[in-house]
């Protein structure tokens, strides 16, 4: 975490279901998560104490596997951790946003194309309620939806740009670009600023997200943890 006041953006999650996705936030005690079917994001506090662990715990049920992105300290006994990948948060420094005259504004009419899209091209979760969360656009050819961008996390002041896939058979003419600076566009004209997560050893996508004007603002991590099948009696 960054020296000082935390940064909205170094517990997204967190700031995005305590503001302008306060409407989709299920909440226990100071746990909070999407709805299962909108996106997989659950925040904790930033130092979750024994409590919180247990209402996350009662949030998601003995067995479960949930994500703790941006995590960085230990889970409790009994907690196993089942995904574990270094991760990098980038900022926009200087996008050359502009809208695109081939893009499309999809909507849940889409989403089984969209869902047959992220099945193909495996470019992180996208459930059947995704699509509320923020602006996502595609492009097409012949008919067919071939390459997407969106909006996720939405803390105040800044949207995440996510869902950044291209169908095989036309990669490498530019359209991941094109849309990423396309959904950058309305992030700005709303007057916010756009981010984006990958994977630390994604280089080629962290190459050209640096290209068009990212820059790396944190190392983070993605991390899952299973719910213990048996959880300690509460103290009364």
């Amino acid at each position: 975490m960054t020296a000082g006041a935390p940064h909205v953006l170094d517990n997204p999650a967190l700031a995005s279901l305590t503001g302008p996705h306060a409407h989709f936030a299920e909440k226990r005690g100071r746990v909070l998560r999407y709805p299962v079917d909108v996106s997989p994001w659950l925040a904790l506090p930033d130092a979750p104490d024994v409590d919180d662990w247990a209402d996350l715990a009662a949030l998601a049920g003995p067995g479960a596997e949930v994500p703790l992105t941006a995590y960085a300290g230990q889970v409790p006994e009994g907690w196993e951790i089942t995904f574990h990948v270094e991760g990098v948060q980038l900022v926009d420094d200087g996008l050359s946003t502009a809208p695109d005259p081939e893009v499309v504004r999809l909507g849940p009419a889409d989403v089984p194309e969209i869902l047959g899209l992220i099945e193909r091209t495996r470019p992180g979760p996208f459930l059947p309620r995704t699509i509320e969360m923020g602006t996502y656009l595609g492009i097409r050819r012949d008919g067919a939806l071939v390459a997407m961008a969106g909006e996720r996390l939405h803390p105040p002041g800044w949207t995440e740009i996510s869902a950044v896939c291209t169908d095989a058979a036309v990669r490498g003419q530019g359209l991941a670009t094109r849309l990423i600076l396309a959904v950058a566009h309305g992030i700005r004209e709303r007057g916010e600023t756009p981010f984006l997560h990958t994977g630390a050893k994604n280089t080629g996508a962290i190459r050209l997200y640096e290209s068009l004007g990212f820059r790396l603002r944190r190392t983070t991590a993605f991390l899952a943890a299973r719910v213990p099948e048996r959880l300690p009696e509460a103290v009364s």
